[in-house]
C-alpha cells in the first residue's frame, strides 16, 4: 500500500501541473478550470473517506484566511491587467455596474432571503452582501489577459472584458459595508438608531475613503520605486523581479487594514495606480505573470476544498425553494440588474447581454460569509447560510464555466469581423485574454 504522504505529494504535483496546462487546453472548450478542480475535490473526498472533512464552519479561521489571501492576490492581478486609465467616461460601464447593478442585487436578494428563504433580516442581508459582488478569482475566462505593451494594444481593450474585470476588482470592497451592516443588525437589532451612525461614518465613509487613499498612495510610491528610482539597484523594473507584486499586495492590504480601511479596495486601487504609470513597460507583464501563477495555485486549493466540502455535506438538506432562488439570482436578478444598469450606456445589446450574464460568484463570497459568521450572531443560521451561498457558487461554477468559452469566443469573432469591415483589411484583431 502507498503511504499517505507519498500520495499527497504526488497529487499535489499533478494538481500544480494541471493548473498550468488546463487553461490552455480548455481555452475554446465549454469546460473551465474551476469546474475541473471542483469536480476533482468532490471525487477525492467522496472516495478517500479517511481525509479530514473540509468543513468551513469547523475550520472557520482557515476558511477566512485562505479565501482572504486568494482574493487579494486576484485583485492585484486584475488591477495590473487593466490597460485603461481611470476616468469618469473611460470607466462609465464600471460605474454603472457598481452604482446600479450591485445595489439592485443587494436589495432583491435581501427580499428573497426574507420572503422566500425564511431567513432573519441579518442573515438575508449577509447572503445578499456575500453574493452581490462578482468574483475576481473564478472569472478569468471572461476577464482581460496580459497587460498590453504597445499603444495599439492599449487602444484595443474590449469593453466586455474590461467591464467584468474592473467591476470584479472594485465591487468586492464596496460590498463590505453591507457585510458589516449584517453583523451590526445581528448584534444590536434592526432599529436604524442602533447601527446607522457607526455604519455610515465608519463602515462607509472612513473605510472606503482610507482604502482608496492608501491604495493610491502606496501605488504611487511603489510605481516610483519600480520605474523611476534614482538608485539603479532599487529600480525593480530593470531587474524583472516579479515577486515584488506579492510584496505590494501584502504591504497595501496590511497597512490599510491596520487603520480600519478596506484592504480589498486598497489592493485593487494600488494595482491600477501602478499600472497607469509607464503603461507600455514590459515589467507590468512580469508582475502580472507572477501574480497570475500564484492566484492559480491558490484557486486550485480552494476549489478542491470546496468540492470536498460539498462531498461531505455542505449542501445537505438543500430545498427546492433554495434551488429556485439560486437559479433566479443567476439567471434573472443579476442579468436584469446588469441590463438595467447599462441600458443608457454606450455598449451594444450583445455586449450588454454578455456583461450582464457573467456575474460570476465565487471565493469572495466564501470570505465574506466566513468573516461575518465569525463576528456576528446569526441565530444558528450558519448551516443554512453556507448551504445557500455554497449552492449559488457551485451553480455559478457550472453555469458560467460551461458558457464562458463559447460566448467569449463568439464575441471575439464578431468583433474581429466588425474590425475587418471597418478597416477594409484582414490584419486588425482585438486584444483577447489568454
Amino acid at each position: 500500500m502507498f503511504e499517505a504522504p507519498s500520495l499527497i505529494f504526488a497529487a499535489a504535483g499533478l494538481a500544480v501541473f494541471a493548473a498550468a496546462l488546463l487553461p490552455r487546453l480548455l481555452m475554446r472548450a465549454p469546460v473551465s478550470m474551476p469546474m475541473i478542480f471542483f469536480g476533482a475535490g468532490v471525487l477525492v473526498f467522496s472516495i478517500a473517506g479517511d481525509l479530514p472533512s473540509p468543513d468551513p464552519i469547523a475550520y472557520s479561521d482557515i476558511t477566512i484566511h485562505l479565501s482572504e489571501v486568494c482574493v487579494i492576490i486576484s485583485l492585484m492581478g486584475a488591477g495590473l491587467a487593466l490597460d485603461r486609465k481611470v476616468g469618469r467616461k473611460r470607466w462609465a460601464t464600471t460605474w454603472r455596474l457598481l452604482g446600479i447593478a450591485m445595489p439592485l442585487c443587494l436589495i432583491v436578494f435581501t427580499l428573497l432571503g426574507v420572503w422566500a428563504l425564511g431567513l432573519g433580516l441579518a442573515g438575508a442581508i449577509l447572503v445578499a452582501a456575500a453574493l452581490a459582488p462578482t468574483d475576481p478569482v473564478l472569472a478569468s475566462e471572461v476577464q482581460v489577459g496580459e497587460p498590453s505593451e504597445t499603444e495599439e494594444e492599449l487602444e484595443a481593450e474590449d469593453e466586455v472584458r474590461f467591464a467584468l474585470t474592473s467591476e470584479a476588482g472594485l465591487n468586492d470592497g464596496l460590498a463590505f459595508p453591507f457585510v458589516y451592516l449584517a453583523i451590526a443588525v445581528s448584534l444590536v437589532g434592526a432599529a436604524p438608531s442602533a447601527w446607522f451612525p457607526e455604519f455610515f461614518a465608519l463602515d462607509v465613509v472612513w473605510r472606503i475613503g482610507i482604502g482608496c487613499l492608501f491604495g493610491f498612495g502606496v501605488g504611487k510610491l511603489l510605481g516610483r520605486v519600480f520605474f523611476q528610482s534614482r538608485i539603479e539597484s532599487a529600480r525593480m523594473a530593470s531587474h524583472s523581479e516579479g515577486f515584488v507584486a506579492l510584496a505590494a499586495t501584502f504591504l497595501t492590504y496590511g497597512v490599510t487594514e491596520m487603520v480600519e480601511g478596506y484592504g480589498f479596495i486598497a489592493v485593487f486601487v494600488c494595482a491600477v495606480t501602478i499600472r497607469s504609470g509607464e503603461q507600455t513597460h514590459g515589467f507590468h507583464g512580469v508582475l502580472h505573470s507572477y501574480i497570475e501563477q500564484l492566484e492559480r495555485l491558490l484557486t486550485v486549493v480552494v476549489l478542491v476544498l470546496l468540492g470536498g466540502a460539498v462531498a461531505r455535506g455542505l449542501l445537505a438538506g438543500v430545498t427546492v425553494v433554495e434551488i429556485l432562488v439560486a437559479l433566479a439570482f443567476l439567471l434573472l436578478v443579476r442579468p436584469l440588474a446588469g441590463w438595467i444598469s447599462l441600458s443608457r450606456g454606450s455598449t451594444g445589446p450583445w455586449e450588454r447581454s454578455v456583461i450582464s450574464f457573467f456575474g460570476v460568484r465565487g471565493i469572495g463570497s466564501i470570505y465574506y460569509l466566513s468573516y461575518a459568521l465569525s463576528k456576528g450572531d446569526f441565530a444558528s443560521e450558519d448551516e443554512a447560510l453556507w448551504r445557500i451561498v455554497g449552492l449559488v457558487i457551485v451553480m455559478s461554477i457550472l453555469l458560467h464555466g460551461v458558457t464562458a468559452a463559447p460566448v467569449i469566443n463568439a464575441l471575439d469573432r464578431a468583433r474581429e469581423r466588425k474590425a475587418i469591415r471597418e478597416a477594409g483589411t484582414g490584419d486588425v484583431a482585438p486584444k483577447t485574454a489568454i
